[in-house]
């Protein structure tokens, strides 16, 4: 007995040998978002939910609203909006949404006319993307019926305000389906234009660009310059989970594009040891299609 005993305790020792390791270094599998909307070569939003490699779409972008201005939506070369020419997208965002895939209005961008002049602005525009592009009704739908998932925060100017959206878009989600709330900010922290919407801690994706703000990007050079931007994001904002933002091609954005060796060898092992780890964002559809860099990270996100 004493023998057996002794053997059960020595096998036992084993196992917990063999999985200490795996429980001080828990790494974390993440998911891909892709941006989806401004080059009329990237494909129908059918044919990106069809490549089975993104599970977060971004249409992109709602890039006039505020400051008692009609809302409109730009989808560059895919349709005109001004014709109702959007609302086939409709049934593109309803084929997503059927394979798990959540598809989100981004609004802002780095162009546009966009802004909230006050907490009653900001109402207003919650107030007409609830009925246009989520649960409400609204006879001008600019995509159709499809009731999308959610909003993507890209501000990249204007004034404050937005945490009063982000606030009267929450309060929806009290009305039936979750509204999702995810956010675009620049890598510097705090973000000049978002801080005070992320603040709120009502967002469940935050995707920081560490892309054209050179101070906190990766460089095999300095990989401190982002581990220490991703640190402070992660500890600083209260969010469901946090996301790698990068470019697609080294064409889409002036700085930040990591070659996919590097990413899987130097930036997913950190950053995959957060438990707010989400996965990485890419900028753009039209830019992943010609470099294929999602095909080359994916099986490590």
């Amino acid at each position: 007995m004493a023998a057996l005993f002794t053997k059960f305790c020595s096998q036992a020792l084993t196992i917990f040998l063999l999985l200490l390791p795996a429980l001080f270094s828990q790494s974390y599998a993440g998911v891909l978002v892709v941006y989806w909307g401004q080059n009329g070569g990237e494909g129908s939003l059918t044919d990106t939910c069809n490549t089975g490699k993104y599970q977060i779409v971004n249409i992109g972008f709602l890039s006039k609203f505020g400051n008692g201005q009609r809302p409109e939506i730009n989808l560059a070369g895919h349709c005109n909006p001004a014709s109702n020419g959007c609302q086939g997208e409709g049934a593109g965002i309803k084929n997503c949404q059927s394979k798990g895939i959540k598809v989100m209005l981004s609004i802002g961008g780095g162009a546009g006319n966009y802004g909230l002049s006050s907490d009653a602005d900001a109402n207003g525009v919650a107030d007409y993307l609830w009925n246009n592009f989520l649960g409400g009704q609204s006879n001008s739908r600019p995509l159709g019926n499809a009731v999308l998932d959610g909003i993507d925060f890209d501000i990249e100017k204007g004034g404050p305000f937005y945490d009063a959206l982000a606030r009267r878009l929450s309060d929806y989600s009290k009305r039936g389906k979750k509204v999702y709330l995810s956010a675009a900010p620049q890598c510097p922290f705090p973000d000049q234009y978002l801080n005070g919407a992320l603040s709120t801690g009502l967002f469940d994706y935050v995707w920081v660009q560490f892309y054209n703000n050179r101070q906190c990007e990766f460089t095999t050079s300095n990989p401190n310059a982002f581990k220490n931007s991703w640190n402070k994001w992660t500890s600083s904002i209260k969010a469901g989970q946090f996301f790698v933002g990068l470019p697609a091609s080294s064409q889409a954005a002036g700085s930040g594009f990591v070659n996919p060796n590097d990413l899987k060898n130097q930036v997913l092992p950190f950053v995959k040891g957060s438990p707010k780890y989400g996965g990485v964002m890419l900028y753009d559809k039209f830019n992943d299609d010609r470099s294929g860099y999602s095909s080359q990270i994916r099986g490590s996100v």
